[in-house]
Formats: structure tokens, sequence, C-alpha cells
């Protein structure tokens, strides 16, 4: 009997499903459970239907010059550099420093035009941007300070670092404490928020049956990534010569490949807020402490020939666990014959390519390490037996008896 474990675990229960239905059933007046979501989380919040509905909307409301470059991370999602550019924006890449996965300042530097007006800082992976040398360059050239939070939440005290001007939290299908949607941002200045909780109102609402079908779309997708059918899947996409990556990655997304824009312009239903902030209520830290030490169980064990992209950033909880390899496709084969997936594409984030007249922003680090990234699992529920099979499909040292040992000690903890 053929098994596969998967590369990734949705953060979310049964029992959490059963809850969004039924909150589909009840739950009215978002107006109302807006408000309250957003006061019990910051002083400053802002529910939105996604991290790109509420960039949007923070585009719109700040009405920037057409033509305003504005510094991005290297590695980010390209729909943020879509909505950028849909409001006449020039995005240019900051390339990385791959072991803290920060954009470098001293590139910055070289690159800050007096037409940039901002920068938008994306923390990658599960893991946390040092702020404090990019808040310094920020306020030294009068730049905004915008940072994307989607991929790094570490539970509902998590508001963003005091040093952005907006700070935005994702919680969508593969997210931390995800409620299959959803977004919150803490924007510093009240006037600024004021006129995007304006705007907001003027979108159409997000229907109760459209998140009801998202519910049930991922309850499938949470029972077809149990590890038998979702290698029974693997098998048949492999005997048929189709992309299995591409059927998994397809599945998550968000939104249609179809014009983007109007497809942002929705608000959060009643549904959406109820589940949210039940999530928030409920959220599992235990859970996420595990996980963190999974992930650094595993960097301790890596052979010479991988690393941890960002392997020396200061916090880091493994949403994703990113590995550097010289030959990605014959790590994500070995991986699999194993008994374990492996991929290249479990993240949606992408190169930013530089302008084609700014070649001296050329993001080549950030491009080199995207071109050997294979994503692993390393979440806490992945048997140790698993645990053991994708240690030695790797490469790494140790005997089965420690790696177990330890694996027991640091996935209970």
């Amino acid at each position: 009997m053929f098994t596969l474990q998967p590369r990734h675990r949705l953060d979310i229960g049964l029992r959490d499903f059963a809850y969004a239905l039924f909150a589909g059933a009840w739950a009215r007046h978002p107006e109302r459970l807006s408000a309250r979501l957003e006061a019990g989380w910051s002083s400053n919040g802002l529910a939105c239907r996604s991290v790109r509905s509420g960039f949007h909307l923070l585009l719109g409301s700040l009405a920037l010059p057409p033509g305003s470059e504005v510094l991005v991370s290297a590695v980010t999602h390209p729909d943020m550099v879509r909505i950028l550019e849909s409001h006449g924006l020039v995005p240019v890449p900051v390339d990385l420093d791959v072991a803290t996965l920060s954009p470098r300042v001293d590139l910055a530097e070289r690159l800050v035009t007096p037409l940039t007006v901002a920068i938008l800082v994306a923390h990658l992976f599960g893991g946390r941007v040092a702020m404090g040398p990019l808040a310094d360059f920020a306020k030294q050239h009068r730049l905004l300070l915008w940072e994307d939070c989607a991929q790094a939440f570490t539970g509902p005290a998590d508001t963003g670092d005091e040093n952005a001007d907006v700070s935005m939290y994702s919680f969508g299908a593969l997210k931390t404490c995800t409620a299959l949607g959803g977004a919150l941002l803490n924007v510093k200045d009240p006037s600024l928020l004021a006129r995007m909780r304006a705007a907001q109102g003027l979108w159409r609402p997000q229907s109760g049956r459209a998140y009801a079908g998202n519910v049930l779309k991922f309850l499938v997708f949470t029972l077809i990534t149990r590890p038998f059918p979702y290698g029974l899947l693997a098998t048949a996409h492999h005997a048929l010569g189709r992309d299995f990556d591409r059927t998994i990655n397809s599945s998550v997304k968000a939104f249609r490949p179809r014009p983007l824009l109007p497809q942002l312009e929705t608000r959060p239903s009643a549904p959406l807020l109820a589940m949210l902030a039940h999530r928030l209520r409920t959220f599992d830290e235990a859970r996420l402490r595990r996980r963190a030490a999974a992930g650094e169980w595993l960097n301790g064990r890596l052979p010479d020939n991988l690393a941890l992209a960002g392997h020396r950033m200061g916090s880091r909880t493994h949403w994703l666990f990113p590995v550097i390899s010289r030959e990605p496709d014959r790590l994500i084969l070995a991986c699999r014959r194993a008994g374990v997936d492996g991929a290249r594409g479990a993240s949606s984030v992408t190169v930013v390519p530089a302008p084609a007249d700014r070649p001296e922003a050329d993001p080549a680090a950030a491009r080199q390490m995207m071109a050997g990234l294979v994503f692993l699992p390393a979440y806490p529920e992945l048997p140790r037996r698993s645990v053991v099979r994708l240690v030695e499909a790797i490469g790494g040292a140790g005997p089965e008896p420690r790696v177990t040992r330890r694996a027991r000690r640091l996935l209970q903890s």
C-alpha cells in the first residue's frame, strides 16, 4: 500500500471546520462582527477579505503619484507586485541576504531615488526579518514602511513591528491559524485607517455561500491530503504524466486567473469574520511551539550539501521548511521514494524582476536561492518513522534510535 506524507498540513482541525460551517448558518451583522474583531486585536486594526484586498485598499487610499517607486523584498507574492503596478507604481526589488531573508540595506541605499516613496518588507517562510535597520533606513529617507506578515503570524498578540506604518497578516488556507480566508491589517495612521475603512464599506460583500463553498473545498483538501489518498493521487498523476505539484498548488489558490482587482474588491462576510474571531480565541500556541521545535531539530540534521534558507534569522517558527540544494529535483525524488513529499512550489512567492531601466536592481542572490529551493515537511504531526526516513533520504547524520528519541522530546514539548 503506497502512502505519501504531504509536504504541508493545514493548521486547522475538524472542529474548526464544523464551526466554520455552523457560523455560515447563524452569523449576521458583519459590521458589528468586524468592529468587535478589530478592537479585540488592535486599536488600529482593519479586517479584510485578504492581504491583497487590504494592500489594494491601502494604495487606493494613499493615492501616491503615478511613477512613484516602492522598494520591495526581492522575493514576495507576485500579486503584491501586480497590485503596485495597477496603481501606477514601480516595484524595485532589493536583493536578499539569503542567511536572514532580509532586504539588504546597503543595496537599498544604492537603489533609493527621489521617486521612492515606500519600502515593502516580506517576512518569509515563518521567519521574521529584523526590522530595526530597515526602519532606520526608511526614517532617514522619509519612506513609508510596510510589512507583509502573511507567513509569519505567531498569535493574537502579534500585531506587527512598532516601526511599521502598516502590518498585514493573512489567515488564508495555508497560513498559521487559518480561518480559510481573511486578513488583519494594523494601520498606524488613524486618518489613513478611516479612509481605508470607508473605501472598503463601498465594496460588495463576500457572500456567505461563497465562503461556505471555500470551507467545503478545504475540508475535502484536508481529507485528500492524508497519507494514503495523497499517495494514490501522486501515483495517479505520475502514471498519467500529469503535473502533481501543479494540481496541489492550484487547488489552494484563493483567486482565479482572471483580472485581479475586481476579485479583490469584496469585504469579508459575516461567517468569515466569525470564523476568524473563533480562530484567534482558540489559537494553539502549543502546536506553534512544536512546529518551531520540529523545524529546529530538522535544521540540526541537515547535511553539508543543504542549507536552510534564513538559517541566521533570529526568530522563526518554520511555517515552511525551505532548503537550498544544488540538485533540487534529485532531492525531491529521494524524499518521495522515502514516502515523504518535497516540492519546489509549496509557496507562491517568486522573485521580483528589476525594472527594464534599473539593471542595478537585478536580484541575483534571490534568483539563485529560489532556483535551488525545496520545501520539506517539518510539521509536528509528521510520524517519527517518516522523520527518520526523511533524514535518511536527505543524507542527514545520526543513527535511528537517537533520531527518534530526540524527535519525541522536541515534538511533544
